[in-house]
């Protein structure tokens, strides 16, 4: 591969940037990738200039531009210069495309492309909002994107794109997906800016990448890395977590070691790094040590954005070790713990012994009602609170369990039939 590719150009452009910011932040994990969730009831409101844009600006009228400076400049009046000009234009777009949406869909659009403002505006002067509103993806309709050098780098997601029930949650949030290349070109302060807004807005991080580089290699490389793990050096808290490898192990090249899942909302990637961005044939000695954290079973603060060092010697001692190992050490490792959660035999426990005592003790009365009653019998049932053991459970939580358990249930008690509740006039 030439040395002046485009390739090992760019390559050697994120090995400067991640340098510079090893310097500036004083750390040498980084955040490689951030997404997080705000609830719209918290967004930002949208700005006065979205909902009731100024006569003075044609632009968003649609006056020709060009006609509106020579009329303008009349009398030395001041001249808009060609960046004027230029967001003058990707404004107007923006606004013709809010305003053309429906009134349900007017106020999500124009918090979200404030929020995407903002954002880019804490990644630093690179990064602009695409003034032309895209196509959604993870299930968000629309998407408003967040480009450098004319190449989305980050985006922000609003409106779901169906009605199941999980997209009917997602009707009400706004998302922010920002990747590792946003993150690498970003300033050097951005994290401590975006750890600020996501408090400011109580929005929830769904996703966040700390990422430790070793430009000259791992001691003992990919190898010694399995070693570890096959000596027990990766257990934490006495248990081994799984492992998987990817790459040609057999010719030592583009190899990855994944240890943990994104199922449990914690996977380390140990990878070559040198050759994704270089390609194999470089011989690249750069390796990565990629820690993925996830919301499925965790909360992840808006500190893991200040303090990323600190979070990853928390993940494991293995973790702190090879920090160690760089010359890098954490003053207060922190750990993500898990949540505090309910075992979804915990769910069924208590839907089954809701079941067993409406079988048991309440079917008598509840037949004698329906039988006597008619209509009057569902106003007895309709619109009532769960019972006090259930209320501690989401709808769909009990929902799944109990139509499970009851089959299970009935089905035992009546020898393969229903259990004999007595409803028949």
């Amino acid at each position: 591969m030439a040395k002046n590719s485009p390739l090992v150009l760019d390559g050697n452009e994120v090995k400067l940037r991640l340098e510079a910011k090893r310097l500036a932040t004083g750390s040498a994990v980084h955040i490689d990738w951030l997404r997080f969730t705000i609830q719209t009831r918290n967004a930002p409101a949208p700005s006065v200039d979205d909902l009731f844009p100024q006569k003075s600006d044609p632009s968003a009228f649609g006056i020709d531009l060009q006609t509106w400076i020579k009329e303008n400049t009349q009398g030395g009046q001041y001249a808009p210069t060609t960046g004027d000009l230029y967001h003058a234009e990707r404004r107007k777009k923006m606004e013709r495309i809010i305003q053309t949406l429906p009134d349900a869909d007017f106020a999500p659009s124009a918090q979200a492309k404030s929020i995407a403002q903002t954002v880019a505006q804490h990644l630093g002067e690179e990064f602009t909002v695409h003034p032309e509103l895209l196509k959604g993806q993870d299930f968000y309709r629309y998407r408003w994107s967040i480009q450098r050098n004319g190449k989305e780098t980050a985006w922000v997601g609003f409106l779901a794109s169906g009605d199941s029930p999980r997209q009917k949650a997602q009707q009400s949030t706004i998302h922010v997906n920002i990747s590792g290349t946003a993150c690498t070109f970003a300033d050097s302060t951005w994290t401590d800016r975006l750890s600020s807004f996501i408090e400011e807005t109580k929005a929830k991080i769904t996703r966040c990448d700390l990422a430790l580089d070793y430009f000259n290699g791992i001691t003992g490389g990919l190898l010694r890395i399995k070693s570890d793990y096959e000596n027990g050096l990766m257990n934490n808290r006495g248990h081994r977590p799984k492992c998987n490898l990817v790459g040609d192990w057999c010719n030592g090249n583009s190899r990855s070691f994944y240890i943990g899942s994104k199922e449990a909302g914690k996977q380390t990637n140990i990878y070559e790094k040198g050759h994704q961005l270089f390609g194999p044939e470089s011989t690249s000695p750069w390796q990565r040590i990629e820690l993925r954290y996830g919301d499925k079973l965790r909360v992840l603060s808006p500190e893991i954005l200040r303090r990323p060092g600190d979070f990853f010697a928390g993940a494991s001692d293995w973790h702190a070790q090879l920090m160690r190992e760089h010359n890098d050490t954490a003053t207060t490792p922190e750990v993500v713990t898990v949540k505090p959660r309910r075992a979804l035999e915990t769910v069924a426990a208590e839907v089954s012994r809701n079941i067993r005592w409406l079988l048991t003790t309440a079917a008598p009365s509840v037949a004698m009602a329906f039988q006597h009653l008619g209509s009057e019998f569902l106003e007895i049932v309709s619109n009532k609170e769960a019972p006090g053991r259930l209320q501690a459970f989401g709808h769909s939580e009990v929902q799944h369990a109990y139509s499970k358990a009851f089959t299970r249930i009935s089905s035992s008690a009546g020898q393969g039939t229903r259990a004999p509740l007595a409803f028949a006039h």
